[in-house]
């Protein structure tokens, strides 16, 4: 079926692999855990974009670029550890939105808290994930011992594994998300946890930067 070799094998791969931890996974619990359910889930759509870029990018053969070029790789790598680290400052920086941790009065005139804007977490949850350089590479090395040689189009099996990888992908991690939100809702409706929750998720940002930064290809 579209030139794919044992699919069900390579479901299950897929499944074990999203299992293992990752940056991904990281970015989306530190995400529910400081911000709640649906920051969460804006998270999770965002990294799973983020895979389906990865599956073009290398049904389009563009993705060999970074494989066969340091230059490429260095620069994609350099970009996604600067861009999480910019996240992990901002989150460390920003003040409480939260009316108790500005000390304003509880009062109906206080001032309403800013709701987060699930656009931006989106867009950031794309770009965190399209900027590592080690999924695209993955894909390279992972897809292609599923796919027949002799098969004349190669660039729809790619499509096809890369869905299948999305799909599993997105299950597992919604529910990273949901029971990462659930057991820390208690949490954030105490506005001085919510914070340190914050500047904990600011850390792990530019902890995850600074290892993407650091890894070898």
């Amino acid at each position: 079926m579209f030139g794919i070799e044992n699919y069900l094998g390579f479901v299950l791969a897929a499944i074990l692999l999203n299992l293992t931890p990752g940056t991904d996974t990281m970015y989306i619990i530190t995400r529910s855990v400081s911000q709640g359910n649906k920051a969460g889930l804006y998270s999770v759509l965002g990294i799973v974009t983020g895979i389906l870029v990865h599956t073009v990018l290398a049904a389009l053969g563009l993705s060999i670029i970074l494989a066969n070029s340091p230059l490429a790789f260095t620069l994609v790598k350099y970009i996604g550890a600067i861009y999480l680290c910019y996240l992990g400052v901002k989150m460390l920086t920003q003040k409480s939105d939260s009316v108790i941790a500005k000390g304003l009065p509880t009062n109906d005139k206080a001032a309403p808290a800013k709701r987060l804007d699930y656009g931006k977490i989106y867009k950031q949850g794309v770009l965190t994930n399209t900027f590592n350089p080690k999924v695209a590479l993955f894909f390279l090395a992972f897809f292609p011992q599923f796919i027949d040689p002799s098969y004349a189009h190669s660039t729809l099996s790619f499509l096809v594994l890369g869905l299948t990888f999305a799909v599993t992908g997105l299950v597992w991690c919604l529910c990273l998300a949901l029971l990462a939100s659930r057991f820390s809702k208690k949490l954030r409706e105490n506005p001085a946890i919510e914070t340190i929750l914050n500047k904990i998720s600011g850390a792990v940002f530019i902890g995850l930067g600074i290892k993407l930064l650091t890894e070898k290809e």
